[in-house]
């Protein structure tokens, strides 16, 4: 019986015994842009007034300190080798990995709902009040997903890999809809005029992708997010 969701097959994935220099490099930009988001109210600076001190001496801490940590395989996709060789494999979580992974989850969950509050807020009161908002709620957001990512409650950061399977769709998916839908967001906000009428059609545009890379995510359309499910025949898409 077919699947409207994409599959892949555990068994049918070509297993690579080891992570190239120009992949390991390649994933390092990731997580310096994870971790360079931390900071949330000072990062927001960073986007409305410009680089300054403060965010350059940061960019450097985070240079440094994922460079070390990548050096060291100690960063998701930065590692020699793969370390989840099967994506149904009961293997422990690295904590590594669990910490990257709640930080991804907090930049991606809380920068979009913060974006969506500015949005409502101006569009109802007629003011834009995003300074407020980073400031007030930020934390109120990203710490409760850290605890979670902590207790290991989320995707990707439980103690296990065994269910990498379908929370790798859940991760990706995310990352592709805000990764998506902000930079067009930032964008229709510099160019647009500053009125109701472009107020609600950012917030249309900016929901709709949200929704459209969701619903393409649940189906295993944009990459990294097709369900691999154990198996020993691969049906072709």
């Amino acid at each position: 019986m077919s699947t409207p969701v994409k599959q892949e097959l555990a068994s049918e994935r070509r297993i690579r015994t080891r992570n190239k220099t120009y992949y390991r490099v390649n994933h390092w930009p990731i997580w310096i842009f994870v971790f360079f988001l931390i900071p949330g109210p000072v990062t927001f600076k960073l986007f409305a007034e410009g680089f300054q001190g403060t965010m350059f001496w940061w960019l450097v801490a985070v240079l440094v300190g994922t460079g070390i940590a990548g050096l060291f395989g100690k960063l998701p996709g930065c590692e020699p080798a793969p370390y989840i060789i099967r994506f149904t494999e009961d293997r422990p979580n690295p904590l590594y990995r669990r910490i990257c992974y709640t930080f991804a989850w907090s930049a991606a969950v809380s920068y979009a709902l913060l974006n969506l509050t500015g949005l409502l807020v101006a569009i109802f009161t007629g003011k834009w009040m995003m300074k407020q908002i980073y400031w007030n709620f930020y934390f109120p957001i990203v710490v409760p997903i850290w605890i979670l990512g902590a207790l290991g409650f989320l995707p990707r950061v439980r103690a296990s890999t065994k269910g990498e399977g379908h929370e790798r769709r859940y991760f990706y998916g995310t990352v592709w809809a805000v990764c998506i839908a902000q930079p067009v967001l930032w964008v229709l906000w510099k160019v647009l005029p500053r009125n109701h009428v472009s107020d609600i059609l950012e917030l249309a545009i900016f929901v709709g992708l949200l929704v459209l890379v969701g619903y393409l995510s649940s189906r295993g359309i944009l990459p990294r997010t097709r369900q691999i499910v154990p198996g020993e025949i691969a049906a072709l898409d």
